[in-house]
């Protein structure tokens, strides 16, 4: 594929050779419209948003759900990136120009509508807790979600049963991040595991990282 996965010189969760895979495994299924739980501060989502328009054109569509630096309002374990506090970065640069040159918050809603306006014809990005707001989104069209936002044992049972509930059609992809043992999170694992075997549904690890389940 002519795509590489690109950091836009921002904070991202996928560095290194994981964009590369997330975007290989993108390729494999080729879906036109998209669901990210877990936005953070765009990277993934404009290398999606770059990926679905070099393949279907203007035809695609990409949907965002994120927080972006609002309460979250029904869980109150939740486990957050310990970046959104103070935005550190391992770049001096970085958090010089960001935090004190344009003193802007990567993780807010203005900052990935600005970053991600190139696509704003084909993009919706919510603000929420997907506790909340996930039960009231049209999933029918969806046919790829890249499940990467809260990370508490209830908040990945919970999206994982509204995802399975509401997307219509067969073989419908969710990936889901943090899984294996190169980025692993003991809660989002076992809510995998409890939600995968109660509903009789394969998952398939992805280089030590990801979860594949289809539905």
């Amino acid at each position: 594929m002519k795509n590489k996965y690109k950091s836009y010189w921002r904070k991202s969760g996928l560095k290194g050779k994981w964009g590369e895979i997330y975007l290989n495994h993108l390729d494999e299924f080729k879906p036109k419209n998209f669901l990210e739980i877990g936005v953070f501060c765009g990277v993934t989502a404009r290398n999606t948003c770059e990926y679905l328009n070099e393949i279907h054109g203007n035809t695609f569509s990409y949907i965002g759900i994120d927080l972006f630096g609002g309460k979250k309002e029904a869980v109150s374990d939740e486990i957050e990136p310990t970046f959104l506090e103070k935005q550190n970065f391992s770049n001096p640069l970085k958090k010089i120009y960001y935090n004190y040159i344009v003193k802007e918050n990567l993780n807010s809603l203005e900052s990935n509508q600005k970053f991600l306006k190139k696509f704003k014809n084909n993009i919706k990005l919510i603000a929420g807790d997907t506790n909340i707001v996930l039960k009231s989104i049209d999933l029918n069209h969806i046919d790829y979600v890249f499940l990467d936002g809260g990370h508490s044992y209830q908040t990945v049972i919970n999206d994982l049963e509204i995802l399975f509930r509401n997307l219509k059609g067969k073989n419908k992809v969710v990936l889901c991040d943090d899984y294996g043992k190169a980025s692993f999170i003991k809660e989002v694992k076992n809510a995998i595991d409890d939600f995968s075997e109660k509903n009789n549904i394969q998952i398939k690890i992805i280089s030590n990282r990801f979860a594949e389940l289809i539905f």
